[in-house]
C-alpha cells in the first residue's frame, strides 16, 4: 500500500478566545494527486492547511511526512520538506521582474554581487521544465493576474515544492485563465507533484480533483472520490442541507434612472488612468453587474461613486442630485446610498467594536436609539438581536467583538447594516469574496429581494458565474474602460465574457453608447 505524502492525524486547533477551528481532523494526500479541501467559511479548512505550512501551531495531533512524524514550526521548515503554498493574495513585489521575484531571498551570487544572468537562466530552466513559459525580464506589475499566479507557482517549485497548497486559486481568474491553470496542474500531476486545492467552487472540484475532504464546523465530514459524489451531496455535507446552486429570480422590471455616471475619469498622475471615460446608468428595480479581471478599474469606479476616491472629470448623479465633491456621509444620507466594500475588515467594519456597534453605527441618530445625546441601550440591543436573527449571523451575543466571527459572518454584519435601511441605491463590491456557499446564497437572495422592491443595485464580482446569475445587465471593464455592455445575458457565454475581460474583443463606442442609453 502506498505511503501517503502527507498524513495528518487527530489534528486539533483551539484559539485563545475558545474558538475550536479543528477537532480531531484526519487528512492525507498522495503524490500525484489533486486533492480538494472544501467547507463553509469558518469550517477550518484554511487553518488546517496553515498548520501544514507552519503558519499555525498544532495544539493536538500528529503530522507525518512520507510516514515519519514531523514538527513544522514555520514556513521555512515546510519549504525544506518540499511543501509550498500559493496564497489568495499574491506575495510578489510588483516593481521587480519575474526573475527577481523568483530568486528573492535565494539569489544566485557571483562574489559579493547577485548573478543576474544566472537568475534569468534559472527562471527559464524551471519554466521550461514544467512547460510554464514566462518572460523572466517582465516586471510583475505589468503581468495579468493569471501570469502573476504562474510566477507564484514557479517560485514554489524553484524552492523544491513537491506538495503545493493553492488557496482559492481561481477566485480572480477568467474562464480562459482558469482552464490554463488546470492545464498547469495536470502537468504538475504528471511530474508526480501533489496539489491541495482549497476552494468553494464545486464545479471546479468535479472538473480537476481526484479526491475531496469536506470540513464542517471544524470536523471532518469524510473523504470522497470526486467521481463517486454528486454536486448536491457535496453541498449537503458542507452546509448541512442542500443549497440551490442557481439563483431563482423573476425578470427585472426597471423603472426610473437612479444612478447616472457620465464621462468619468480617475487616476491622473498614477501612470495610467484607472477609470477612463466611463458612462452608464442604473435604474430602480434592476441589477447592473460589473465584470472584469481585477485591476481594470472596477474598484476605483465604485469608490469614486461613493466618495472614497476623488475624480478628475465627469459627473455622478443619484436621483438628479450631483454627488461629485460630497463627503461619504453626505452621499450616504442625501443620496440614500448604501455601500458594501470589497475589504470588509479594513473598510467594512470597526475591528475592535462589537457586532451591535458595527450593525447600528449608521442609525445612532435615529430617535428610537438616542434622544438628547443619550443612547437607548435597550432598543439598540433589541434591534441588534433582530438583525442577527434576520441575517442569520452565527454568534454567541451581540456584544462579541466582530473579529471573533468567521469571514462569512463578518460579511453578514456589514450586509445587515447596509441593507436593513431603506436605500435608493446599493453598491456592492465582491459580495461573496472569501465566504462560504451558504452565506453567499443568503446574501444573493437579499439582493434579489431588494431589486424586486425597486432598489437600484450596482454590483461588481470577480466570480463570473455569480455576476452572470445576479445581473440583469452587465458592463465588462478592461484597462479602465467599458469593453462591452451586455443588455441580454441569455445570449452570451462565460467564454465570450472572458474574451472581453482579457481585451481580446471590444464593442465599438457606438454599440456601448446605444446600450448605455437605451431605456
Amino acid at each position: 500500500m502506498q505511503t501517503p505524502a502527507i498524513k495528518m492525524k487527530g489534528i486539533t486547533k483551539i484559539y485563545s478566545n475558545g474558538v475550536v477551528a479543528n477537532k480531531d481532523v484526519d487528512f492525507s494526500v498522495n503524490y500525484g494527486e489533486i486533492h480538494a479541501v472544501m467547507g463553509e467559511n469558518g469550517a477550518g479548512k484554511s487553518t488546517l492547511m496553515k498548520m501544514l505550512f507552519g503558519l499555525e501551531k498544532v495544539d493536538k495531533g500528529e503530522i507525518l511526512f512520507e510516514g515519519k512524524t514531523v514538527h513544522i514550526n514555520n514556513p521555512s521548515e515546510a519549504i525544506a520538506l518540499g511543501i509550498g503554498m500559493v496564497h489568495q493574495e499574491f506575495m510578489l513585489v510588483p516593481s521587480l521582474t519575474v526573475a527577481e521575484n523568483m530568486m528573492l531571498c535565494a539569489e544566485p551570487r557571483k562574489g559579493l554581487f547577485i548573478d543576474r544572468t544566472r537568475a534569468l537562466e534559472e527562471t527559464r530552466k524551471i519554466s521550461d521544465l514544467y512547460n510554464l513559459p514566462i518572460d523572466p525580464r517582465a516586471r510583475v506589475e505589468d503581468l495579468p493576474v493569471g501570469m502573476k499566479q504562474r510566477v507564484e507557482i514557479l517560485k514554489a517549485l524553484y524552492r523544491g515544492a513537491k506538495i503545493l497548497i493553492l488557496d482559492e486559486p481561481t477566485a480572480v481568474l477568467t474562464p480562459q485563465e482558469t482552464e490554463e491553470l488546470f492545464r498547469q496542474l495536470e502537468i504538475l500531476r504528471q511530474h508526480d507533484h501533489t496539489v491541495i486545492f482549497i476552494t468553494h467552487k464545486i464545479r471546479e472540484v468535479k472538473q480537476i480533483c481526484d479526491r475531496i475532504t469536506i470540513l464542517k464546523n471544524g470536523l471532518s465530514m469524510g473523504v470522497y472520490s470526486v467521481k463517486d459524489i454528486s454536486e448536491s451531496d457535496i453541498s449537503k455535507l458542507m452546509v448541512g442541507h442542500e443549497v440551490k446552486m442557481h439563483i431563482d429570480k423573476k425578470p427585472a422590471a426597471p423603472k426610473t434612472t437612479v444612478l447616472r455616471v457620465e464621462h468619468l475619469y480617475n487616476g491622473y498622475g498614477e501612470g495610467k488612468l484607472k477609470v477612463d471615460d466611463v458612462s452608464f446608468t442604473v435604474r430602480s428595480g434592476e441589477i447592473l453587474g460589473i465584470a472584469g479581471v481585477e485591476g481594470n478599474g472596477q474598484r476605483e469606479l465604485l469608490e469614486s461613486i461613493v466618495g472614497m476616491r476623488k475624480i478628475q472629470r465627469g459627473s455622478i448623479t443619484i436621483k438628479d442630485l450631483s454627488v461629485v465633491g460630497m463627503s461619504i456621509q453626505e452621499i450616504r444620507d442625501k443620496g440614500k446610498c448604501a455601500y458594501i466594500p470589497q475589504d470588509r475588515l479594513k473598510v467594512g467594519v470597526a475591528a475592535e467594536a462589537t457586532i451591535k456597534e458595527n450593525m447600528l453605527a449608521n442609525r445612532l441618530s435615529e430617535p428610537q436609539f438616542s434622544k438628547g445625546g443619550v443612547i437607548n441601550e435597550k432598543h439598540l440591543n433589541e434591534k441588534a438581536n433582530e438583525l442577527i436573527r434576520e441575517f442569520a449571523v452565527k454568534c454567541d451575543e451581540s456584544s462579541q467583538t466582530v473579529t471573533m466571527l468567521s469571514g462569512g459572518n463578518i460579511q453578514k454584519v456589514v450586509v445587515a447594516r447596509e441593507l436593513s435601511m431603506p436605500r435608493d441605491l446599493i453598491i456592492i463590491d465582491q459580495p461573496s469574496r472569501g465566504i462560504d456557499v451558504g452565506a453567499t446564497k443568503f446574501i444573493q437572495k437579499k439582493i434579489i429581494e431588494l431589486r424586486d422592491a425597486d432598489t437600484a443595485i450596482l454590483v461588481s464580482s470577480a466570480d463570473l458565474s455569480e455576476i452572470m446569475e445576479l445581473s440583469d445587465s452587465l458592463i465588462i471593464m478592461y484597462d479602465g474602460q467599458i469593453a462591452a455592455y451586455i443588455k441580454n445575458l441569455a445570449g452570451i457565454t462565460e467564454e465570450e465574457i472572458g474574451e472581453y475581460m482579457l481585451g481580446i474583443k471590444k464593442q465599438t463606442p457606438d454599440e456601448i453608447k446605444e446600450a448605455v442609453y437605451e431605456q
